[in-house]
């Protein structure tokens, strides 16, 4: 007798039909526009489908969720408390979609982000190997020579973000710093490099640096040059060229003294012959990223940005 009891209480709870997301998507639309008619017509639908499917909830939970006051449906407290976890439950739904579709659309296709010329050098295969593993399917595409130029192609829409050195002039853009870099100086010299370096230093020995094109508008060369400017003093390199490889080459044959990041200064191929310091005033080379004031970007370009942002941040050298 008791097996046969237990059997048909089995049955009973199997004949329970399951809350559906399509009743709390109907519940929170007749809460919404206050009828049943109101959220039929939001939902494009016939009103007898979204009645039925609220009156089923209702039986399923045993209690009314909703009263008429006047041409209005109210909810009654049990409604108030249903309509709370429906709404949650909805928007982590939405959110999952979202994710979902974002995913989707990260799988084919090609991102183009924008670099400073010695990005090469902070890890940046890592961001893209990763990414790659993550998105095979995505065509990657790396875009600049300078922070200043990438900072002009986001601001103009050419490209949707990039990695840049502050400071920038960051007018229509949004800049979200992710990491520093210490500026050294160096020289062949190694008097030079026995006391910390100073602004003073810099403006009377020969000194060569790199990115000629952008000149003063290059973030390093501008923090110098507005140190020289608030002791009274004109910072001119003596030589210029683009490539910072260059520039080091130069340094390394005792023509001139230049100034590096420490990342660089610990690479394995760095000039043996140049001694480096830093400088009696801490000088920094702020990573940050760049992305268009009030866009967002899109899911391939965020996916690559998280990635960044976390292999660089994590590669912090700050002193």
């Amino acid at each position: 007798m008791l097996n046969h009891w237990r059997t048909l209480i089995d049955l009973d709870f199997l004949k329970e039909e399951p809350m559906t997301l399509q009743q709390l998507r109907y519940l929170v639309a007749t809460a919404d526009h206050g009828s049943f008619s109101g959220a039929a017509s939001h939902l494009l639908l016939a009103q007898p489908s979204v009645s039925e499917q609220v009156r089923a909830l209702e039986g399923e939970l045993g209690v009314a969720l909703f009263v008429r006051a006047g041409r209005r449906l109210q909810p009654t407290e049990a409604g108030r408390t249903m309509l709370r976890h429906a709404r949650r439950v909805l928007a982590a739904v939405d959110d999952a979609q979202r994710a979902v579709a974002e995913v989707r659309e990260v799988l084919t296709g090609t991102v183009s982000l924008g670099i400073f010329g010695t990005a090469s050098y902070y890890l940046l295969a890592d961001v893209i190997e990763q990414f790659r593993r993550r998105y095979p399917g995505v065509r990657v595409r790396l875009v600049g020579e300078n922070s200043a130029q990438v900072a002009d192609d986001v601001r103009a829409g050419r490209i949707e973000a990039g990695l840049v050195f502050l400071p920038i002039d960051d007018d229509g853009l949004t800049v979200r710093p992710i990491r520093q870099d210490q500026a050294l100086y160096a020289s062949t010299r190694l008097a030079r490099v026995r006391e910390p370096a100073t602004i003073e230093r810099l403006v009377e020995v020969p000194l060569v640096l790199a990115f000629a094109t952008h000149g003063s508008r290059d973030p390093t060369r501008r923090q110098l040059a507005e140190r020289a400017q608030r002791a009274g003093l004109v910072l001119a390199p003596t030589i210029e060229v683009e490539e910072l490889d260059a520039a080091l080459d130069i340094a390394a044959r005792g023509l001139a003294d230049t100034v590096v990041s420490a990342t660089v200064a610990a690479l394995p191929w760095f000039p043996k012959g140049l001694g480096t310091v830093a400088f009696a005033d801490p000088l920094y080379e702020t990573f940050a990223i760049v992305t268009r004031r009030e866009t967002v970007p899109s899911p391939a370009v965020a996916a690559l940005l998280r990635i960044a942002e976390r292999t660089l941040a994590g590669g912090s050298t700050a002193g």
